[in-house]
C-alpha cells in the first residue's frame, strides 16, 4: 500500500479500538503491512464473555445476510464455525412472528437468514482468528489519547495505559496508517484538532429510541408455535417496539423499544409490564410463561451518525475512519455487524485495486460507500418518526415521495412473497436499494390485486 506523499509502503498500521469493524480492518491491512497494531481500552476476556467496550454487548445482535457473506469472505468459513458454536440461524419470514406497519406477515417459506446468538461469541470467534495471523499484535488496556503529526500526515498515535498501577505516562507509537475504529463516542475530532486539522462534519438523526433487553428461559409449558421468533415492529403510528430471539442455549434475548419521554424501565415488574403497550399481546402472553434470568440493561445511545471525512476540509493523509467511527446506525434495524464486515470487504478491494492509487481520499470515499446503503435505510425510516432531531431529519420531496412506495413495499411485503422476498434482500444488505424498483416488483406494488394477510399471530407456517 502506498500513502498519499512519498508513495513509500506502508510498514506498520495501528488500527484505535478492538471492535468487530478494528479487528476486520486489521486483517485486512495484515495483508499489505509489514505490521499491525490493535489498540485496545479494554482487556479482552479469555472466552466469549461481555467487556465493558461493548455497552450494547448485552443486548440483542443479528447477523444479517449482508454480514454472513462478508465475514465468510474475510475469515473462510466463519458462519459454519459460528452456527457449530450453537448460534441459531433463523429463516425469515418462515420462523417468524412479525407484525409491522398494522399487518401480520405470511410465514411463507425463508428467502433470507440471519443468526442471532449472542454478541460476545461471535466477536470471541473473530478475535480468535484475526489474532491467529502473527502480524496483527495486540495493545491492551490501554487507551489512545491523541495523535503525533501535523495537519498533513498523522505520524502515530499517543497512548496511555489504563486501570490500577498505570502510571498515566503517555507514550508514542509510530504508524505509516492509523484507522479509528473506536466506536460511536470517538474522541477523533479532538485528536485531529490536536495536530492542527480539522473534523469533519457530523450529520445527526434522533429519534430518542430507547430499549431495555432482558434473559428469559423457555416458556412453562412449551412453545405455543413453531415459531423460532417474535418481532412487533414499530413504526409513526405505533411506537412501541418489542422482540424475542433465541440465544441457542434454551434462552431467548427480549428487547422492548420506545421513544424519548417514554423509554422502557429497568426495573423487576415493569419491564414485563412495558410490554402491554405493544399492539398485540403475543409478547406480552410469551413474557407472562417465561422465567427470567438476567436483570434488565437498558440502553439509549441510538441516534444515527455519519461523519463525513469526504468532504473538504484540513485534514491529514494516512488517517481513516470506519465501523461505528465513521457510520453509525440506530442499532433496531441490526445492520452494524453487517456493516463492519461490509466496510472490511470495501477496504480490501480498494487497497487491491490495481486501477488506482489508494490514497487516504480514495479509501475513506469507499469505506464511507460501504455504509451508504444502511445510512439510507436507517435515517430514511427514521425521519419518519415522531419527535426526530437533527441536521439529517428534515425530508425533501425526493424523500416523501420515495418514502410513500416504500410504505407500500412494506405493506405488501406482508404477503407477497416476491416483494418480501425483494425487500429481505435490501434490508439484508445483499441486494442494492433499486431492487425495490424493479418491474416486476414496482406492477406488484403500484397495480398489484390486493394480499391476504393472517389476521392474527401466524403460529404455524403459511397461517
Amino acid at each position: 500500500m502506498t500513502d498519499d506523499l512519498g508513495r513509500r509502503a506502508t510498514r506498520h498500521a495501528v488500527v484505535i479500538g478492538g471492535s468487530l469493524a478494528g479487528l476486520l480492518a486489521a486483517r485486512v491491512l495484515a495483508e499489505h503491512a509489514e505490521r499491525v497494531t490493535v489498540v485496545e481500552r479494554d482487556r479482552f476476556p479469555e472466552g466469549p464473555e461481555a467487556r465493558p467496550g461493548v455497552p450494547q454487548g448485552r443486548h440483542l445482535h443479528v447477523l444479517i445476510a449482508g454480514g454472513q457473506e462478508a465475514l465468510d469472505e474475510l475469515l473462510p468459513g466463519f458462519t459454519r464455525e459460528l452456527g457449530e458454536l450453537g448460534a441459531p440461524k433463523v429463516g425469515i419470514p418462515q420462523d417468524m412472528i412479525q407484525w409491522q406497519n398494522g399487518s401480520w406477515y405470511r410465514r411463507s417459506p425463508a428467502t433470507a437468514h440471519f443468526f442471532t446468538g449472542p454478541r460476545p461469541q461471535l466477536e470471541w470467534l473473530v478475535r480468535r482468528r484475526v489474532f491467529a495471523d502473527p502480524r496483527i499484535e495486540l495493545v491492551e488496556g490501554t487507551e489512545t489519547v491523541g495523535l503525533t503529526g501535523d495537519s498533513s500526515r498523522v505520524r502515530g498515535v499517543r497512548l496511555r495505559e489504563r486501570g490500577a498501577g498505570a502510571g498515566g505516562e503517555i507514550r508514542t507509537l509510530a504508524a505509516d496508517l492509523v484507522v479509528d475504529a473506536s466506536g460511536r463516542s470517538t474522541k477523533a475530532a479532538d485528536w485531529l484538532a490536536g495536530i492542527g486539522a480539522e473534523a469533519p462534519h457530523e450529520e445527526t438523526l434522533d429519534t430518542g429510541l430507547a430499549y431495555a433487553t432482558r434473559v428469559y428461559g423457555t416458556p412453562s409449558g412449551g412453545p405455543d408455535t413453531d415459531a423460532l421468533g417474535h418481532y412487533i415492529v414499530p413504526n409513526p403510528g405505533q411506537v412501541y417496539g418489542g422482540v424475542v430471539l433465541p440465544l441457542g442455549d434454551g434462552r431467548h434475548l427480549v428487547t422492548l423499544s420506545g421513544l424519548r419521554g417514554d423509554e422502557p424501565p429497568a426495573e423487576e415488574g415493569a419491564f414485563e409490564e412495558y410490554a402491554k403497550r405493544l399492539p398485540h399481546p403475543v409478547i406480552s402472553d410469551w413474557l407472562a410463561r417465561a422465567e427470567p434470568e438476567s436483570p434488565v440493561y437498558g440502553f439509549r445511545k441510538t441516534a444515527n451518525i455519519r461523519r463525513r471525512y469526504d468532504r473538504p476540509g484540513r485534514r491529514p493523509a494516512g488517517f481513516l475512519a470506519t465501523g461505528d467511527a465513521l457510520c453509525a446506525f440506530n442499532p433496531i434495524y441490526g445492520q452494524g455487524m453487517a456493516v463492519a464486515a461490509l466496510s472490511a470487504v470495501a477496504l480490501r478491494r480498494v487497497l487491491a485495486d490495481p486501477k488506482r492509487t489508494p490514497t487516504t481520499r480514495v479509501v475513506q470515499r469507499a469505506l464511507l460507500d460501504a455504509s451508504k446503503q444502511a445510512w439510507d435505510i436507517s435515517a430514511g425510516a427514521d425521519k419518519k418518526m415522531p419527535g426526530a432531531t437533527g441536521d439529517a431529519a428534515s425530508p425533501g420531496p425526493l424523500d416523501r415521495a420515495v418514502g410513500w412506495y416504500l410504505g407500500r413495499v412494506q405493506q405488501r411485503a406482508a404477503g407477497d412473497p416476491a416483494v418480501g422476498a425483494a425487500f429481505r434482500s435490501v434490508f439484508g444488505l445483499t441486494a442494492p436499494l433499486t431492487a425495490l424498483f424493479a418491474p416486476s416488483v414496482a406492477r406488484a406494488v403500484l397495480f398489484g390485486p390486493p394480499v391476504e394477510t393472517p389476521s392474527g399471530p401466524p403460529l404455524r407456517r403459511d397461517a
